[in-house]
């Protein structure tokens, strides 16, 4: 029996732009732990815990 070669096609009717800016807002959501321990490692700052990560976000110590 002969295999069949799947073809797919995706209507999209955004522009290139408005479709390069979502894949980069689903990367940048995605990644974002990753993003923030090159960060901190690059600075060289370690949060303990989770918990200090977000204990003052927004209050002032």
């Amino acid at each position: 029996m002969k295999k069949r070669k799947l073809n797919y096609r995706f209507h999209n009717p955004n522009t290139a732009a408005e479709t390069a800016d979502y894949i980069l807002k689903v990367f940048m959501e995605v990644n974002a732990r990753k993003v923030e321990a090159a960060i901190r490692e690059a600075v060289g700052t370690y949060p303990k815990t989770h918990e200090e990560t977000n204990c003052c976000e927004g209050h002032p110590t």
